[in-house]
């Protein structure tokens, strides 16, 4: 049974059930009365008509519930619900995070703000390379090779790669405020100029960001949404890396790693038959981890335990 038809299945039975329950009440309300031997005439009639009454109730709102899934359903097909990919946790925000949040002179990093939700406000942000235009502040500018990193938590391994190659820009997107005013932080402390953070749902970003654009998509470690329900939460599905393939640049990469096995497997899967991508290290083979991929504390601790690690390296096809 798939995810989306377990939920309406348990909703229609619940449904009988309480039809049912309310059927039995008021046929005992109706044989309480016909079989109580000093009812009188009237009693039975107003039985009868409170019977009535409640069939007639219940036809009309069993119409009523019926237009209002229809119009929903209608609503859902005109304006579809973004499902998200991630989780937004709520955890302790550091004395150097709560600094780069709250401080002006780090919105060289942090572009851009959040709702009163705490969602980042993204609709302006229509060009990454823009975000580089000024090489006052980043010399590298527009021009350089550029990499999105997808979820980036805190930010070491963002920082790392960062500084290890200062002629690639990298912009990173999050929506876990703490990582962001960490890695903020983090990059003031070492003077780095090619690094922009975006607080904000990467699908939504991507969806307005021309098409060959960015050199390298990374995605580390994605949530693997280990229940069979929540699957369709799962980052790479064959929609979502079709916006990814048509954001990356003719010959550019999308690089992802995960410690989850099942989720390993179905990415390959799913990547090995996106159009206009080509397994590096060929249809079916996962890649080697590349030098640039700094090992995270989790990694190396997964990997004493004897977890296994699996990276993905996809190019992006000449037209």
């Amino acid at each position: 049974m798939s995810s989306k038809t377990a939920p309406k299945n348990e909703a229609l039975l619940t449904g009988l059930a309480t039809d049912l329950t309310e059927a039995t009440a008021q046929a005992n309300d109706r044989t309480d009365v016909t079989n109580d031997v000093d009812a009188s005439p009237k009693d039975h009639a107003d039985a009868r008509d409170n019977a009535t009454d409640n069939a007639s109730d219940k036809a009309t709102d069993k119409a009523t519930d019926k237009v209002k899934n229809e119009a929903t359903a209608t609503a859902d097909v005109a304006h579809p619900r973004n499902i998200n990919t991630f989780m937004r946790r709520r955890t302790h925000v550091s004395k150097h995070a709560e600094i780069a949040l709250n401080d002006s002179s780090f919105r060289k990093y942090i572009i851009n703000t959040a709702n009163e939700r705490n969602e980042g406000i993204i609709e302006h942000i229509t060009n990454l390379r823009a975000l580089f235009a000024d090489t006052a502040q980043t010399p590298n500018g527009k021009d350089a090779p550029l990499t999105l990193e997808i979820g980036f938590g805190m930010g070491s391994s963002l920082i790392e790669m960062a500084a290890a190659d200062p002629t690639r820009n990298f912009v990173g997107i999050e929506v876990h405020e703490p990582g962001i005013g960490k890695c903020a932080y983090m990059a003031a402390e070492q003077g780095l100029t090619n690094i922009k953070l975006i607080n904000g749902d990467a699908i939504l970003l991507m969806k307005q960001l021309p098409n060959n654009h960015i050199d390298r998509v990374q995605l580390y470690f994605p949530d693997p949404w280990q229940k069979r329900r929540h699957y369709k939460r799962r980052f790479v599905n064959p929609e979502r890396m079709q916006l990814v393939t048509d954001c990356l640049k003719p010959q550019g990469w999308f690089h992802t790693a995960t410690d989850w096995e099942h989720y390993a497997f179905c990415m390959l899967e799913v990547l090995d038959n996106v159009v206009g991508l080509t397994n590096q290290a060929g249809r079916g083979h996962f890649a080697a981890r590349p030098d640039f991929r700094p090992m995270t504390k989790f990694e190396n601790r997964g990997l004493d335990r004897g977890h296994g690690v699996w990276d993905l390296i996809y190019i992006k096809e000449s037209s």
